[in-house]
């Protein structure tokens, strides 16, 4: 969601702001704002819109300061609006927020009592404001951060200079993520890795309750009682060039083309091909648990719940074993039954996704055995969950996951052989050929990028449409879930996915003339039934665009559009059948005009309620 970023030094602190939150402005945000220390006051600066806005305003001006910290907001409480821009400021400090406060209100009231002004409508403001009335108090800066967040309550993520401390700058966190990283020197803070990674790989990532003092030769960390605690460091393994576009006209593209790579990465060192068996001895879950295990939850949220959704297929086929998918956001609220032989899988690409932690967590409070499926490492899910299985997809800027995705649904395709060979249900013939098509994938992906410039010419045909249905049968239905969740994410085309046998079921009073309906159809047993669907399509004057493989082309009816990708296993054809739909939503996208790395009112990581 927000985007922070803090530094303390020798080097004029402005330029390392403003780079750290332009390789955050992918989480999404409506306005941004810098707070520097300088001349022995905070100058804060802010701007509605893009950072380009701010960098516009900044440029007449020449700061010196060498403390300072910034913000991108993604509005929650007010509207976006220069006014609630952060930073937010009071009594000679100055604070920028990521997170939700759930007491605001209260606390707004009785702030607004002792004489307290509220310039803006946000509940962030409360923090400063608390903050100040416990210095007003006569409480030390590091005092008086510790007895205001304690009076609050929900998720925060926080920065905060004063202009009586000009050596340090503080940070605290409770729900919403926060990194440090010391330099030579130097400190450094901020809300996700890629905003500092080009000054060090060493992070600290801080835990929940954690208050940090930054200095430029030290960084201290206490809990909320004052008590001092220690995190471990953390040496992130991705450069700064990954983070870069590398000639691509926008992040997504580059994502899309990276996929070989990235399930390639993924696969490193998980496959025993001498012995032809899954190597996963490192995952964290005891063989005894996995042999005992009656019942398998994912959760998730967004791009990694339809993942999950596919997952399902691949572990109830290939394990034998139950699993349910619930979507993180209403697990909680249906008091889920979860027991001691119960696998918890959350599965989250930052590993900081609010409702997804929430579900862990509640899993584990209920005796759950948890294991996280993410890409970040040293996030807070990771930390949380008994065993992680990374993904290994490198960072992923475009708000809309694609490599991601296929590296989720990779990961899943392993974990759900990791579980058959351990309950006996697998046998060492078929997970022979199961890792065969494995090893074959990023090949095979490869191979499927080839189809950019049939996705390119359908973009310029379809541009235009308003409505789109996607459809899909077994493994490939949850495919047609995220076809139409892209498109919608970055054309703003109004988009639905459905399982192909419900089209009767209502979808079909949508059909006609104007009206695209794409359809996966994969060289497999349900190839018969998709033709029918697509038969129905065209009786109605619709038009069909068939995702599928050559030697299912010509059972096409006349007049469907196609895009082929190459054959393969029936479990990694859900991989490659993600490459036309990922590409089809950002050629059509592109064709409209729409900010395709960041598109409107969305963040990539949702790391509040």
């Amino acid at each position: 969601m927000c985007g922070i970023v803090g530094y303390i030094g020798p080097r004029p602190a402005l330029p390392i702001l403003l780079e750290g939150l332009s390789r955050l402005e992918y989480r999404g945000y409506d306005s941004a704002g810098v707070a520097l220390w300088e001349g022995g006051k905070i100058e804060i600066r802010r701007a509605q819109g893009k950072l380009a806005v701010l960098v516009e305003r900044l440029a007449e001006e020449r700061f010196t300061a060498t403390l300072g910290i910034g913000h991108t907001r993604w509005a929650t409480h007010g509207r976006p609006s220069e006014q609630n821009a952060h930073p937010h400021a009071s009594d000679g400090l100055a604070l920028v927020h990521n997170g939700i406060i759930e007491n605001f209100v209260e606390l707004r009231e009785r702030l607004e009592g002792e004489g307290f002004h509220f310039a803006s409508e946000t509940d962030t403001e409360v923090i400063a404001h608390l903050i100040a009335h416990h210095r007003r108090q006569g409480l030390a800066a590091s005092a008086a951060i510790r007895a205001a967040l304690a009076e609050v309550r929900g998720a925060y993520a926080v920065a905060i200079v004063f202009e009586d401390e000009p050596a340090t700058l503080y940070a605290a966190r409770h729900g919403s993520p926060l990194v440090l990283a010391k330099g030579e020197g130097e400190s450094f803070l901020a809300s996700d890795v890629p905003a500092i990674l080009a000054h060090t790989r060493q992070m600290v990532f801080m835990e929940d309750g954690d208050v940090a003092a930054l200095t430029a030769d030290a960084i201290t960390l206490t809990d909320l009682a004052g008590r001092g605690v220690t995190r471990a460091t953390t040496t992130i393994d991705w450069n700064p060039v990954m983070a870069e576009k590398a000639g691509f006209k926008h992040f997504m593209l580059k994502e899309i083309y990276e996929q070989p790579r990235a399930i390639n990465d993924t696969l490193a060192g998980r496959i025993h091909q001498g012995e032809q068996r899954v190597a996963l001895a490192d995952l964290g879950l005891d063989p005894e648990f996995l042999r005992a295990m009656r019942r398998v939850v994912m959760v998730a949220c967004g791009t990694s719940w339809h993942a999950a959704l596919v997952g399902k297929y691949m572990v109830e086929q290939l394990a034998g074993v139950s699993v349910e998918v619930d979507i993180a956001s209403e697990f909680r609220y249906r008091r889920p039954i979860i027991g001691e032989r119960t696998l918890l899988v959350a599965i989250s690409q930052s590993g900081e996704t609010a409702d997804t932690l929430a579900a862990l967590r509640q899993a584990k409070q209920q005796g759950a055995k948890t294991l996280a499926i993410c890409n970040v490492v040293g996030s807070t899910m990771t930390r949380e969950a008994d065993a992680t299985f990374y993904t290994h997809a490198g960072p992923e800027i475009g708000v809309a996951s694609t490599k991601a995705f296929t590296t989720q649904l990779t990961v899943l395709y392993l974990l759900a052989l990791h579980l058959g060979r351990a309950n006996g249900r697998l046998n060492p013939t078929d997970e022979a050929i199961h890792l065969r098509d494995l090893i074959t994938l990023p090949t095979v992906v490869e191979e499927a990028l080839a189809c950019a410039p049939a996705c390119e010419a359908l973009a310029k045909q379809l541009a235009e449409r308003r409505d789109f249905l996607y459809l899909g049968r077994g493994i490939h239905y949850p495919l047609a879930l995220e076809g139409a969740l892209k498109l919608k994410e970055i054309s703003y085309i109004h988009a639905e996915g459905y399982p192909a046998g419900e089209m009767k079921h209502g979808p079909i009073a949508l059909i006609d003339e104007v009206m695209p309906v794409v359809c996966l159809l994969p060289d497999d047993e349900l190839k018969e039934k998709m033709l029918s669907n697509i038969a129905e399509v065209r009786a109605r004057d619709g038009l069909p665009i068939a995702i599928t493989q050559p030697a299912v082309v010509e059972a096409l009816p006349a007049g469907t559009l196609v895009i082929t990708v190459p054959a393969c296993g029936p479990y990694v054809c859900p991989v490659v059948m993600a490459i036309p739909l990922q590409l089809l939503a950002y050629y059509i996208a592109v064709r409209r005009g729409s900010d395709v790395d960041q598109p409107r009112n969305l963040a990539k990581s949702v790391t509040v309620e």
